[in-house]
This record gives C-alpha cells, structure tokens and sequence, in this order.
C-alpha cells in the first residue's frame, strides 16, 4: 500500500522533499531509503538535514557506513549499506540507534535498506525511482 506518491522533476524538488520531512519528523523516526544508484537518495538526505538546521555537507557515508549529524534540531544518523551484506549489516547492531540505546534518539535514514534483515517497528520506507523522462518519483509509505 502506497500512502503518498511525488513527483520528483529536478534534484531541488527531491531535497524540497527531504526538507519538509526534516521539519516535521519526530525524534526515533527511520527512514528506509530505496533505490537504484543516482536515483536521488543522498540528495533526499542533504534536504533533510537542511529541513533539521544541520549545517554541515552531507555526503554519502558509502565508506564510513554511518554519518553522524549532532548540530541540528535532532540527530541525524546516515546510513548507506550498499557495500555490505545483511550478515553484515547485522552486525551493526543498529537498533541501538532506533531504540536510542547507546545515541541520542534521533532521525535514521538508512540508504539501501532492503539489506536490513530486520526492520523497526515503525518506519517511513521511501522508495526512489528516476525516469530519464519525467525525473524521479518518490513512493512513501508509513508503517507506524
């Protein structure tokens, strides 16, 4: 079941997105992020950030697995999984990040999440596509 679908023309719109979520999220959300290369998930992320008064560059924490942000209205924890497998990704235990167990409770967004082999109990999953056409199209879903 899709709760919202966007449209998504140019990168501004995807990190106006990422914005207005950044401004309305609540500490302990997670956002599962879905989808092919360049298809717009780390622009989602810069947006927000902006959307949580971070300002520091966000990049893609493809090497580092986990980008902390702690200067903003929340912490945003960054995670990409792209280079890893769920076994992996297991071990990262990152429930302590969901739970607020051993960090500040604060916004997740975990890029390439179907490598989760368990999920949070509550979640927003973004799934990204881009069209060479009509851009990128984003389809949210809340399961809370």
């Amino acid at each position: 079941m899709i709760d919202r679908i966007v449209q998504l023309p140019a990168a501004n719109a995807t990190q106006a997105l990422g914005l207005e979520l950044g401004r309305s999220l609540t500490a302990g959300s997670v956002l599962l992020l879905t989808g092919e290369l360049g298809s717009g998930k780390t622009t989602l992320v810069q947006g927000l950030a902006q959307g949580l008064n971070i300002d520091d560059a966000i990049v893609s924490p493809t090497f580092t697995i986990i980008n902390e942000y702690l200067g903003g209205r929340l912490p945003l924890y960054h995670l990409d999984l792209y280079r890893l497998t769920s076994a992996e990704v297991d071990d990262l235990h990152l429930e302590t990040y969901w739970l607020g167990l051993e960090a500040e409770l604060g916004i997740m967004a975990i890029e390439w999440a179907e490598r989760l082999s368990y999920l949070p109990p509550d979640y927003l999953r973004i799934e990204l596509t881009y069209d060479p056409v009509d851009g990128r199209i984003a389809k949210l879903r809340d399961r809370a």
